[in-house]
């Protein structure tokens, strides 16, 4: 198909202690059409969602990983002024909004939370 982006997300899942903990996508594949809006939601598990801040970060084929920003508001220049990232701690979940894409955009999409 021309001109449609290919997202996809990883679950990504660690153990600490004997104790396991992840990340896992609510969305595995996404295709979208140029200017359209991307949404991702990701759950985590096995720790205290809410005393982390939880990131989202990207990797285009072929290139190396890109940090988007954070659930604490901070953003990379890069993605500034076309993405959003939320939370709800009640649901353990963090969101991406990434407007206005572009072929640019097709890459794996991950979230990940700080060590400490």
């Amino acid at each position: 198909m021309k001109n449609t982006l290919s997202l996809f997300l990883l679950l990504l899942t660690f153990s600490t202690g004997g104790k396991c903990q992840s990340m896992e996508s609510l969305q595995t594949a996404v295709q979208l059409k140029p200017g359209e809006a991307l949404s991702l939601s990701c759950r985590g598990s096995g720790f205290t969602f809410s005393s982390y801040t939880m990131h989202w970060i990207r990797q285009p084929t072929g290139k190396p990983l890109e940090w988007m920003g954070h659930s604490g508001n901070s953003y990379a220049k890069s993605f500034q002024g076309r993405t959003e990232i939320s939370r709800d701690n009640s649901k353990s979940l963090v969101y991406l909004k990434l407007s206005g894409v572009t072929v640019e955009d097709s890459a794996v999409y991950y979230c990940a939370r700080d060590t400490q």
